[in-house]
């Protein structure tokens, strides 16, 4: 598949969403919307807003929510990181395009420990004014893998009421002793911690066992910081689509069995379960 055929496709892909564009703090990025009811933010894994990153947005949406999905890398609508999807040499292009953005971005901590990246300051903001529009009691949001963090970061904020940790996976491995941390600051982490404690405030998290970029340990971590706060969801690698091009990561899109029965898609209804029990007013 040619570059104009992938980018007819992407463009395809996003035809059902809205564009708009959210600025805050002087940092300026799009935002793709659907839906009505309070807000939820779909914070994309990489490498970006893929076609089956949608396809949870629409989830979101079908449950009755507004999906948010900030544009913070790579190409919206584009599954670039499927060789069969777009082709070999056009998949290799736009990772090798990501990565290297990725790399010299100052909105991202990638490989350091006890921080925060930059981008949750903007993404805190973005929620606030979801939150104005949309109604409901707060907002809630998904972060997946590289932005897995990201949701738990934005729980400072007491806007932040449904924060889901998808496969949370900085900072990355093999960094020594990067397994009993996550990457948000002691000061932020401090202020989520207060707020399981005395708000009732619950984190879910999610992965598969067997998954080297999200160590037992960093959710062992998790438990240990937020206490009865943290819901950890834990699943077996045997559960996870084997029609997926990578070994088991992805729990809410690349790896997801979206059939009843099927423990990820327990996990799917427990992630929507967690926004209708805490974000209608």
């Amino acid at each position: 598949m040619g570059a104009v055929n992938a980018t007819a496709d992407a463009a395809a892909n996003l035809a059902d969403f809205t564009k708009e564009s959210f600025a805050a703090d002087g940092v300026t990025h799009d935002v793709y919307r659907k839906g009505s009811g309070p807000a939820v933010i779909v914070i994309a894994e990489i490498p970006g807003i893929t076609p089956k990153v949608l396809d949870f947005a629409r989830k979101v949406v079908d449950a009755g929510f507004t999906a948010v999905l900030p544009h913070l890398f790579g190409t919206p609508g584009l599954d670039a990181g499927n060789p069969k999807a777009i082709g070999v040499a056009e998949s290799a292009k736009a990772m090798a395009k990501l990565a290297a953005t990725l790399c010299v971005s100052r909105e991202f901590t990638i490989l350091a420990t006890g921080k925060s990246s930059p981008v949750v300051t903007w993404l805190r903001a973005l929620a606030r004014q979801e939150h104005e529009r949309c109604g409901g009691k707060g907002v809630g949001a998904v972060g997946m893998c590289f932005t897995g963090g990201f949701a738990l970061g934005m729980a400072v904020d007491d806007v932040m009421l449904a924060p889901v940790l998808s496969q949370p996976s900085l900072p990355f491995r093999p960094i020594p002793g990067t397994g009993r941390t996550i990457d948000i600051s002691p000061q932020d982490l401090d202020t989520v911690k207060v707020r399981c404690a005395k708000q009732g405030l619950k984190v879910m998290g999610l992965r598969f066992t067997g998954d080297r970029m999200v160590p037992g340990e960093r959710f062992d971590f998790l438990r240990e910081q937020l206490g009865d706060g943290f819901i950890a969801v834990e699943l077996d690698d045997a559960d996870a689509n084997p029609d997926a091009l990578t070994p088991p990561h992805s729990v809410l899109t690349e790896h997801l069995i979206d059939e009843p029965g099927q423990p990820t898609r327990k996990a799917l209804d427990d992630v929507l379960q967690l926004f209708r029990d805490t974000l209608p007013a």
